[in-house]
């Protein structure tokens, strides 16, 4: 038998005092998407929307609209948030009149109150602002998804044949503030001008390293960014097509950092147009981690050997080989960052499917991000997100999230002791 779930309660809505250091700047959202209003009896106006969105996206405890529906029913809560009672149909009908970009204000607003990391020392002379480029889906109804933009949409197909339609999110993090530096949202197929390269192309800005993986691999894209004033670190398969123009030799610490190749060189076929700069490929030697998909389980059956060899295209001709292969690994942390939008703030659930709730929703999570390290001073990661949901659902109290804030980080000496222990079994 289905067990219901219990209904939620005052107990369960907690935190609410920082949210509040939001509602104030959404006061200027109040009357947008009133011009058709002319009786004056509009109940849920815009700011009221993003209030609801971001209790949502605050606490875990809420799951769907039904749960907002019950919280609002709460009066400590209605109170709190200043929303009255709602159906559900005004509050899916009523997005279609709210403009997602008015939103994009209030979340400079609150990142400019960020306090960005210090680099690492070894890119100290580094100019460029690290800029992690990278693309999630989300799932959506196929019916609305396949409605609004047709075949891009579609990304997937089950086993049974099904078509699986959504979004897809091509995200430009910046990796000192551990904040987007930009979201576009498009259909979720990978191809055309939905294709993650061609969206990158069309943002491209001054004073950027975009460090980006193997599906950014285009030789267009790199004259592009380079003539715009910015650099790129991308990963290239590791059969791509290259003359070397010049070996270089390897230092102490590159050898000691995996690197096993540094060379220039140009960079596809003799027939190609050539580059308007020159290129330079740094290879690292690294421990193979295929992706756990049933292509990967099945290449495993037959005993396929994968690549150990990261092949890396750059044209940051200067910088030292160790330090290309560093900035390349940081790649990783915006899988954290969608790992941490996805499953802490939500957005593995649409509360809308229309285009603006869904950006509306993104925006929310954003902020929810924004606010979570302006509370704990540090970047949300994999503990902090735990510690956080918990607190959020009443099982971690306050003292509990401040000796998690406060407590020191010993990741570099844990390091160096893993690698000292490493050096002392001759591994």
């Amino acid at each position: 038998m289905k067990e219901h779930k219990a209904a939620l309660g005052e107990k369960d809505i907690v935190c609410l005092g920082h949210l509040k250091r939001v509602f104030t700047l959404l006061d200027s959202l109040r009357e947008i998407g009133c011009e058709r209003d002319r009786a004056g009896n509009r109940q849920l106006h815009f700011d009221d929307y993003v209030k609801l969105v971001l209790l949502y996206v605050w606490n875990p405890a809420i799951q769907s609209m039904h749960d907002l529906q019950q919280a609002v029913g709460l009066p400590r809560i209605a109170k709190a948030l200043g929303v009255k009672r709602f159906s559900a149909g005004s509050f899916s009908e009523s997005v279609r009149l709210f403009d997602p970009d008015q939103l994009k204000p209030i979340i400079a607003e609150l990142a400019a109150q960020l306090v960005p990391d210090a680099k690492d020392p070894r890119l100290g002379q580094f100019k460029h602002a690290l800029t992690l480029v990278d693309g999630t889906v989300l799932t959506a109804l196929t019916r609305l998804a396949k409605a609004a933009v047709g075949v891009d949409a579609r990304y997937n197909t089950v086993r049974d044949g099904r078509a699986v339609y959504g979004w897809r999110l091509h995200t430009q993090l910046d990796l000192q503030s551990f904040f987007p530096h930009r979201i576009d949202r498009t259909g979720a197929r990978n191809a055309g001008d939905t294709r993650e390269n061609n969206v990158l192309r069309r943002t491209l800005q001054e004073g950027r390293c975009y460090v980006s993986d193997g599906g950014y691999a285009d030789r267009t894209l790199f004259d592009e960014i380079h003539a715009i004033g910015s650099s790129y670190v991308t990963r290239v398969r590791e059969d791509s097509v290259f003359e070397v123009t010049q070996e270089r030799l390897l230092s102490d610490q590159a050898l000691k950092a995996g690197v096993v190749r540094d060379a220039r060189v140009k960079l596809g076929t003799e027939t190609a147009e050539p580059m308007n700069h020159t290129v330079r490929i740094v290879a690292v030697q690294v421990e193979p981690h295929p992706r756990q998909t049933r292509r990967t389980h099945n290449q495993a059956q037959k005993g396929t050997r994968y690549s150990d060899l990261l092949v890396i295209a750059t044209d940051l001709l200067d910088l030292d080989a160790e330090l290309v292969a560093l900035i390349y690994r940081y790649r990783y942390t915006v899988e954290l960052f969608f790992r941490i939008l996805k499953q802490l703030l939500g957005m593995r659930h649409l509360i809308s499917q229309r285009q603006q709730g869904i950006d509306i929703q993104v925006y929310c999570a954003l902020i929810v991000c924004l606010l979570i390290q302006l509370i704990s001073g540090k970047k949300p990661n994999k503990a902090m997100r735990n510690i956080v949901g918990w607190y959020l659902v009443g099982l971690a109290t306050p003292d509990d999230l401040m000796t998690f804030i406060n407590r020191p980080d010993n990741t570099g000496v844990k390091l160096r002791a893993k690698e000292a222990l490493w050096k002392k079994l001759g591994c």
